[in-house]
């Protein structure tokens, strides 16, 4: 195999839950232009179909599969249909802040579900089908720099991206005898509509250029390359790891 094609994606079926949007959407457009068959997810049918048409207008042909991650069922009947897939990106998550003293059970469970039950969902789904296909495949879970590290009102989402740090390891203690390598991203802060409020809050802003040791937010598209090689041969070895793209944050106290 020549070296360079052990970072080919093309023609990989590529599932990437909550992309119609953030993260996701950009995850997207950095598989598509890799040459990846990428299956956008979301709950709107409406959203899906209208960022489908931005990436037609570019030149790319994405299909798409609306679903609620966190319905069992159709879960299961979506991942039927849209089968196979090679790699699932389970992406789909919320923030909601609150001290935890005053965060609800209502606010926790809807955390808790969105960021974490949901990839195990459409995970156990998948894998399923791997198996019965004997075909192998990657798992990629968006986790974040908050999977290692907390910080005030960040409670319920610091609990679940920590558990799907620790999910991404169950999942490689179960699935990687079956050629399923399942790996996570942490992102550390890059500027989405999820942060923009954090952007234009002058002192966290300040705070956060000086605590990171590259002096800058995260731009979108720098998550495009950690996903493109754990989605490839070229991480048929590693598994059941998480890789922090943080610009160093996690490196210095």
């Amino acid at each position: 195999m020549n070296k360079m094609d052990l970072f080919n994606v093309a023609g990989k079926r590529v599932l990437i839950t909550g992309s119609s949007r953030g993260l996701g959407k950009t995850l997207a457009e950095g598989f598509l232009r890799a040459g990846s068959v990428v299956i956008l997810n979301g709950r709107s049918e409406d959203s899906l179909h209208e960022v489908q048409q931005e990436f037609i207008h570019a030149g790319f042909h994405p299909e798409v599969a609306a679903f609620d991650v966190l319905d069992e069922g159709a879960v299961q009947e979506a991942i039927d249909r849209i089968q196979p897939i090679d790699v699932l990106v389970n992406n789909a998550g919320i923030q909601r802040r609150a001290a935890l003293h005053e965060t609800p059970l209502e606010l926790w469970n809807d955390v808790l579900h969105t960021n974490l039950t949901s990839a195990f969902l459409v995970a156990r789904e998948v894998v399923q089908r791997m198996l019965s296909s004997g075909r192998g495949g990657k798992i990629i879970n968006i986790c974040s720099l908050m999977s290692g590290f907390g910080r005030p009102t960040t409670g319920p989402y610091t609990a679940s991206k920590g558990g799907l740090k620790m999910l991404t390891q169950a999942m490689c203690a179960d699935w990687a005898r079956f050629d399923i390598q399942i790996n996570g991203i942490a992102p550390g802060y890059f500027l989405t509509e999820m942060t923009r409020a954090l952007k234009e809050d002058e002192a966290f802003n300040n705070w956060l250029l000086q605590r990171t040791p590259s002096h800058r937010w995260g731009r979108p598209e720098e998550l495009i390359g950690a996903a493109l090689f754990l989605a490839s041969e070229a991480s048929s070895f590693v598994n059941g790891q998480v890789l922090y793209v943080d610009g160093g944050v996690s490196a210095v106290l």
